[in-house]
C-alpha cells in the first residue's frame, strides 16, 4: 500500500523522503506503476478539502504525465532490444573491464545471439556473454570484406616463390591476383 502525506487537500512533497524511498525502490527492482499512481490519486481525492477541491484538469494532467513517462520507458526498452537483435551476425568490438584487475580490454568477434534476461540485454560473442553496455563499435560489412580480401591477398603473395623462381605454373595465381588488384 502506498501512503502519502496530504495537507489542505494537496499532496505534500517530502523531497528527502521521496528521494530516499525512490532510490530504495530502484535498488529493490520495484517501480511506481499505474495501479500505485491511481491509489495515490484516490487518496489525494479522498482527503482533499471539500471547500477547496482540486481542479479536475490537474488530475488529468498528472495522469497524462505519468502515462507519457511510462510509455517513453517502454519505448526505450523496446528500441534497445531491437538494436541488440539487429547486431546478430555483425562484427563488433566490446570494451570490457575486468572485475578482478580493473583493466580494460577489447574483445572482437561476431554476435552469435542476443539474450534478454532480468531486464538486461546480453550479446553472445565468441561463446561468452557480454552486456550490451560493453558495446564499443560495430564493424561495417564492406570493411570486414576488405580486411578478409587483404588477408587472402597477402597469403597468396606469400605462397608465391621469389621473382627469380617464378615459372609458368604460377601464371594462373598471378593472373587472379592481378584481377583482384584492379577490381
Amino acid at each position: 500500500m502506498i501512503t502519502q502525506l496530504i495537507k489542505n487537500g494537496e499532496v505534500v512533497d517530502t523531497s528527502a523522503e521521496s528521494n530516499s524511498s525512490s532510490s530504495t525502490s530502484k535498488k529493490s527492482g520495484g517501480s511506481l506503476d499505474k495501479d500505485a499512481f491511481l491509489q495515490l490519486l484516490v487518496a489525494q481525492m479522498k482527503y482533499q478539502d471539500p471547500l477547496e477541491p482540486t481542479d479536475n484538469t490537474e488530475y488529468i494532467s498528472q495522469l497524462a504525465t505519468f502515462s507519457q513517462l511510462e510509455e517513453t520507458q517502454n519505448m526505450q526498452a523496446s528500441l534497445q532490444e531491437m538494436e541488440a537483435n539487429s547486431l546478430v551476425g555483425k562484427q563488433v568490438v566490446l570494451r570490457v573491464t575486468s572485475s578482478a584487475t580493473g583493466e580494460t580490454s577489447d574483445v572482437t568477434g561476431t554476435v552469435d545471439s542476443v539474450i534478454h534476461e532480468n531486464n538486461k540485454t546480453y550479446l553472445m560473442v565468441n561463446n561468452n556473454l557480454y552486456s550490451i553496455d560493453d558495446l564499443y563499435s560495430v564493424m561495417d560489412d564492406s570493411y570486414m570484406d576488405a580486411i578478409s580480401l587483404a588477408k587472402s591477398f597477402s597469403l597468396a603473395i606469400a605462397s608465391l616463390p621469389s621473382a627469380d623462381e617464378l615459372t609458368l605454373d604460377n601464371a594462373g595465381t598471378l593472373t587472379n591476383l592481378g584481377k583482384h588488384m584492379t577490381a
